[in-house]
């Protein structure tokens, strides 16, 4: 009877509690149609490569295994042209000698390419034996424009996933902190003086910003430092990108704390709101994905935070080239405060 009371009084709970229902019904349902779509959607996205000097039945080999050939004068030079032409490699021929450049900003799709030319070129010159000077197999000579051969996929996983963790500890800890200052009475409290609410904002911004800014800190120390993981680029670039995404977390968790009346509220938001940041971060080929995913993905924080220290970190780019996925970092950062000042005016009333 008891063990009864007190299942009955844990239904009438959840049942009361409508948001915790919904979430904890809906949530998965939400996450696991993203996934399905992620691995299921159709992808318009092809491999392209350049050629120099390969003959025209060649081409038509590569052409047959669905791979886009463009072909350019043997004077251009590689790698200009795949970033000019976001190619993933070029395949050139000097003399008898097989050259191939490839991108290699993604291991998998550049060790894909590879294999397949190597069992394309064999059985080209075995087919061209009689009737070409190329009598034996040659070794294709391979240059990678980021990486090496020893390239492994986590390492462009690594900086993603730098990004991903001071994403969501930041979200986590300051929304949960927040809502701790209104539950005690804190807040309250503080709103019986004549503050400004854009000062409270930026006061527990700027608070709780310092903590943010001295976890970021160590996280990307310790992951360079200790964990010895790939860095091409600029470590100030790297602490800068991290620290905006602090804050964009930082705002983001101060204003989903305004809709939360419990701890277990705000974690409730965590398979909604962080979650999917996982899936457009870059860990995922965005380009490869589904036109409507990409736009999706252009309204997520960690594709530009991801973008940018996989640009950093494995591909050694400038700050000059990262530019713009900061910019659109920071006016994330800065739409969440403006929402924070409006959240506080509605739900707090103050």
């Amino acid at each position: 009877m008891r063990i009864g009371a007190l299942i009955k009084r844990i239904c009438r709970q959840m049942i009361r509690d409508k948001r915790t229902l919904a979430l904890m019904m809906i949530a998965p349902l939400i996450i696991l149609t993203l996934i399905h779509f992620l691995f299921t959607s159709d992808s318009d996205e092809e491999i392209k490569i350049g050629v120099m000097n390969v003959d025209s039945s060649f081409v038509n080999q590569l052409k047959d295994q669905d791979i886009l050939v463009i072909k350019y004068d043997p004077s251009n030079d590689s790698k200009k042209i795949i970033l000019k032409d976001e190619l993933d490699g070029v395949l050139q021929l000097k003399g008898n000698q097989p050259l191939l450049t490839l991108k290699n900003d993604d291991p998998t799709v550049s060790n894909a390419l590879q294999m397949k030319i190597q069992q394309m070129f064999s059985a080209h010159v075995s087919k061209m034996n009689n009737h070409s000077n190329l009598k034996e197999f040659p070794k294709i000579d391979t240059s990678y424009l980021y990486g090496t051969n020893d390239t492994t996929f986590f390492d462009v996983l690594n900086p993603i996933l730098i990004g991903f963790f001071v994403f969501f500890f930041v979200f986590l800890i300051s929304g949960i902190a927040l809502l701790r200052e209104r539950t005690t009475g804190t807040l309250e409290r503080l709103v019986a003086t004549p503050i400004k609410r854009s000062e409270i904002v930026f006061g527990y911004l700027f608070g709780y910003g310092i903590f943010a800014v001295i976890q970021t800190v160590i996280v990307v120390f310790y992951a360079i430092h200790v964990l010895d993981i790939m860095l091409v680029g600029s470590i100030w670039n790297v602490l800068l990108t991290n620290l905006l995404l602090a804050l964009v977390a930082l705002s983001l968790g101060t204003l989903l704390s305004a809709f939360a009346n419990t701890e277990f509220q705000m974690m409730q938001f965590i398979p909604i709101v962080v979650v999917p940041q996982v899936f457009f971060a870059g860990i995922f080929p965005v380009e490869g994905m589904a036109n409507w995913l990409q736009v999706i993905a252009k309204f997520m924080p960690m594709y530009y935070g991801g973008d940018a220290l996989r640009s950093i970190m494995y591909k050694g780019l400038q700050f000059q080239d990262i530019y713009t996925d900061l910019l659109m970092l920071f006016g994330f950062a800065l739409l969440f405060i403006v929402l924070n000042v409006f959240a506080l005016k509605k739900y707090r009333k103050i």
